[in-house]
């Protein structure tokens, strides 16, 4: 899990509106990459995963030509980050969407082309830290993990209603889990007993049902389970596989897109769709490459970057990021 904005852990972490500490994610790193496209007095950024605004607020500031669209399907996300972000005005427009849906987005604002896209993927602080919504572990909390809580299956429904084969599945496939089957028939037989609602117990199943050596190495043996829940619950890897590419469309020819992941399937999706933009598609042998088979991309990260030593000490959330960076170098022949 990642914590796009990390909060600041002293005196005890809680989450203050319009807390203006927040520390983005390599967000130096970001702004950079973007700027040489953000330059232009009628430039265009989307930033696809708002969260408390800390990115956006930044790009607005750094660039003050600069107009920003920013999405995000929490409906409280948009709530804080339009009090932090009110004071730019209509240079500012927070639309309540998942970030596959920018094309539809654009269009409604009639936007053509775009300059800057950046994508911070994941879940945010505010997510992590609010204990009613069941993203962290670490806290007992009820299993919701819907980063939109008006629509959409809950953590809890998943685990007291799906086949125990779709359930590991789903552990093996997003979260990576190699012991999916033995902590599934645990869930089984304990849902059977009586169905799951909040967190601490099914921490403490997993526990119960790991061996020895699996509990001895990889940090808290819930996390990949709870990572695997909440791609489920929010399809994230789906919604990703449709957004990169869309979002590298939308680009005009000089803009730039940035992505943050946090684990190694969203940064392997995200390789992908960057990797093939900015390889030629011809056939071998043409002696002479058309320009409907000429590279997309320029890819401007030398496979992903990550965050500093400084950086993690300040922000532990940090510590899991991956950034990668293209340019749209040509368009599209149709």
């Amino acid at each position: 899990m990642n914590g796009r904005e990390a909060l600041p852990q002293k005196g005890g972490g809680g989450r203050r509106e319009g807390d203006s500490r927040h520390v983005p994610v390599m967000l130096q790193r970001c702004l950079d990459l973007l700027a040489p496209a953000l330059q232009g007095p009628e430039a265009v950024v989307v930033d696809c995963t708002l969260g408390l605004g800390g990115h956006s607020e930044a790009l607005l500031t750094r660039f003050p030509g600069v107009r920003l669209v920013a999405l995000d399907r929490d409906k409280e996300a948009l709530r804080l980050s339009g009090e932090r972000l009110a004071r730019f005005g209509e240079r500012a427009t927070l639309v309540h969407a998942v970030y596959d849906e920018l094309p539809a987005v654009l269009d409604r604002l009639g936007i053509a082309r775009v300059q800057g896209v950046l994508f911070d993927l994941g879940v945010s602080s505010m997510q992590l830290d609010e204990a009613g919504r069941g993203f962290a572990y670490a806290q007992d909390a009820p299993l919701d993990m819907r980063m939109d809580q008006s629509t959409g299956i809950s953590a809890a429904e998943v685990l007291n209603t799906y086949p125990a084969g779709e359930l590991v599945r789903i552990l093996r496939a997003y979260g990576e889990e190699k012991q999916a089957k033995r902590i599934v028939a645990a869930i089984v037989r304990e849902r059977e007993k009586e169905p799951f609602t909040n967190s601490a117990r099914l921490v403490e199943l997993i526990r119960d049902a790991l061996p020895q050596a699996a509990k001895r190495t990889g940090g808290n043996p819930a996390k990949r389970t709870f990572q695997a829940l909440r791609i489920e619950v929010n399809g994230e890897l789906a919604v990703l596989e449709r957004a990169i590419p869309a979002a590298v469309k939308a680009l005009d020819v000089g803009g730039r897109i940035a992505v943050l992941s946090y684990h190694s399937l969203e940064d392997r999706l995200v390789k992908q769709v960057l990797a093939t933009g900015a390889a030629s598609s011809a056939p071998p042998g043409l002696p002479v490459v058309p320009e409907r088979y000429q590279p997309r991309l320029k890819l401007l990260t030398r496979g992903a970057e990550l965050p500093t030593e400084e950086e993690i000490a300040e922000n532990r959330r940090a510590a899991p990021a991956r950034l990668r960076g293209a340019e749209r170098i040509r368009q599209d022949v149709e």
